[in-house]
């Protein structure tokens, strides 16, 4: 017998799934999908490397004969449409003679936009949105670039007890410690862009690569927030509202004050990442410059808690931009 909370609980599994698709499904988005017989998986799958196969045939093929009948959980509804590249995974999910499919997300790809769902219903098949909350927050660089036509963007801040980034005279490496660092590249990873100002690419030139063991192909396109000549392999943009044009679902910005400032005044940022090390720095350089605030009261209700954690001595806490 299913239930809302057992559905839920599926969906959850799908979002986290899905997490292995990023970034190297890009341009598609990274889909998770789980197929149950009973309470047994039989197939489970996420979007592959340049967007194809979906996640739905991958959980279909790997499930075969065992799913006639079975639950599909998908964090993204089915598409509806077909493509050079694949068949739709509505039909994919009708031929396969599934019972039951539970989405996370209405597609708003205006090629799908319901009618995968609808597809399915037609086809006597079960089919239902259950409003996942983990299912979108694992979609959230496809859904901030179909929205509002940009990567969902988000800002690291490594700083002390005090709110620092660096002494006063520029020395910042290291503020946090080796768990932290690591953190920090684990989530590049998971990015398709890296920016960086201007001011710290021409006093550091740093690689913005990914250096964990295994990983070092993830590293993500470098962008220079810069009026100056774009080097070899860096993109360079003039303004925060450019990264309208970078070809990328999610950008990881680790900011300096000025370039933190710029972001948050032009309200770009929707997930603030904060490494807090327990060191007192006193006059040092502030995290962020000013950003136009006029009343304090303005500054509340923008953010809310969305995950944290201790990281060897540092703490790390990461928030959601409300809108």
């Amino acid at each position: 017998m299913t239930t809302a909370a057992s559905d839920t609980r599926w969906l959850d599994a799908a979002a986290r799934l899905s997490t292995r698709a990023r970034p190297a499904s890009y341009p598609n988005p990274g889909v998770g999908c789980i197929l149950l017989q009973g309470d047994r998986v039989v197939g489970r799958g996420w979007t592959a490397a340049g967007g194809r196969p979906h996640a739905e045939a991958a959980a279909l093929a790997q499930a075969g004969k065992e799913a006639r009948g079975a639950t599909a959980y998908v964090t993204l509804e089915p598409c509806a449409h077909r493509s050079p590249r694949g068949p739709a995974c509505s039909d994919l999910l009708v031929e396969a003679g599934v019972a039951r499919v539970v989405a996370g997300v209405e597609d708003p790809d205006p090629r799908t936009a319901g009618d995968g769902l609808a597809r399915l219903r037609h086809a006597g098949i079960e089919a239902g949105l259950l409003r996942s909350p983990a299912a979108e927050a694992s979609l959230a660089g496809y859904l901030t670039r179909t929205r509002h036509d940009r990567p969902h963007v988000t800002m690291k801040i490594a700083m002390s007890l005090d709110g620092c980034i660096a002494m006063a005279g520029g020395e910042s490496q290291w503020i946090t410690g080796p768990q932290a660092r690591a953190h920090v590249h684990a989530r590049r990873a998971m990015a398709d862009a890296i920016l960086v100002g201007g001011g710290t690419w021409r006093a550091d030139r740093p690689s913005l690569d990914v250096r964990l063991p295994g990983l070092g192909e993830r590293s993500p396109q470098r962008v220079v927030l810069s009026r100056g000549v774009a080097p070899d392999g860096v993109t360079i943009i003039n303004r925060p509202e450019q990264v309208a044009q970078l070809e990328a679902l999610y950008l990881y910005v680790e900011a300096g004050a000025n370039v933190a400032a710029s972001f948050l005044a032009a309200d770009l940022v929707d997930r603030l990442e904060i490494y807090r090390a327990p060191i007192i720095v006193g006059a040092g350089r502030g995290a962020v410059a000013d950003i136009g605030l006029e009343r304090l009261d303005d500054a509340h209700g923008r953010w809310a808690l969305a995950e944290r954690r201790q990281l060897g001595s540092d703490s790390f806490a990461a928030y959601s931009r409300l809108r």
